[in-house]
C-alpha cells in the first residue's frame, strides 16, 4: 500500500528540523548535549538559532530553544515571538516551555520526544495548560529516527568514557527514548 503524498507543511518541517539537527550537532562541538532549535518567522524564513550552550557557557539556562528565542527576539526587535514556529530536536522542558508560552510562539514542531524532563506532553504538558495565558500547537515525531539517534549515539559515548553525570536515555511512554537533563 502506498502512503500518501505528503503535505507542503510536512516537507517545510522536515527542512526546518534539519536546520535544527544542524545546530545541534555543532553543539557536539563544545561537549554540550546535541539539541538544536531553530525559530521560523511567519514568512517561512528562520529568524533565531540556537543550540544547547550549558557546558561552553557554564550556564544551566543555555539551552537551545532559550537561545533562539533570544536570538528571533533580537531579530525581530520585539519579544513576542507571534507567527513564528520554534523547531527543536527534542521536546521541550519545563524551563524552555515556559519561555516558548512567555514569548507567545503559537507553535511547537519538535523532533524526539523526552519521557524524563518534556514539558510538552510527555511528563508534563506546559505548551497546552488551559490555566496559562497563551497555548501552543505541537507536532511531535519530526524526523524523530535522527533526533532520538544523535542523543542516542551522545550519551552511549559518554557511557563508554565513564561520564555518570549524562545518565542513560530510555524508553518509557512518552515516546521512543527518553533523554532526561
Amino acid at each position: 500500500m502506498a502512503l500518501p503524498p505528503r503535505t507542503r507543511t510536512e516537507t517545510r518541517a522536515e527542512e526546518w528540523m534539519r536546520l535544527a539537527l544542524a545546530e545541534a550537532r555543532a553543539a557536539l562541538e563544545t561537549q554540550d548535549v546535541p539539541i538544536g532549535a531553530v525559530v521560523v518567522g511567519p514568512d517561512g524564513t528562520v529568524v533565531g538559532r540556537g543550540r544547547n550552550r550549558r557546558e561552553a557557557d557554564g550556564d544551566p539556562t543555555a539551552h537551545a530553544e532559550i537561545l533562539a528565542l533570544r536570538d528571533a527576539a533580537r531579530a525581530l526587535g520585539s519579544w513576542r515571538l507571534d507567527g513564528c514556529t520554534l523547531v527543536v530536536t527534542l521536546e521541550p522542558c519545563a524551563m524552555c516551555a515556559g519561555g516558548i508560552v512567555l514569548a507567545r510562539v503559537p507553535r511547537v514542531v519538535l523532533g524526539a520526544w523526552d519521557d524524563k524532563a518534556g514539558a510538552a506532553g510527555s511528563v508534563l504538558d506546559v505548551l497546552r495548560e488551559r490555566r496559562l495565558n497563551h497555548w501552543v500547537e505541537v507536532t511531535g515525531g519530526v524526523l524523530q529516527g535522527e533526533c532520538s539517534r544523535l542523543l542516542l549515539d551522545f550519551f552511549a559515548a559518554h557511557r563508554r568514557g565513564g561520564d555518570d553525570d549524562a545518565g542513560p536515555p530510555g524508553p518509557g511512554p512518552g515516546g521512543p527514548a527518553g533523554f532526561g537533563g
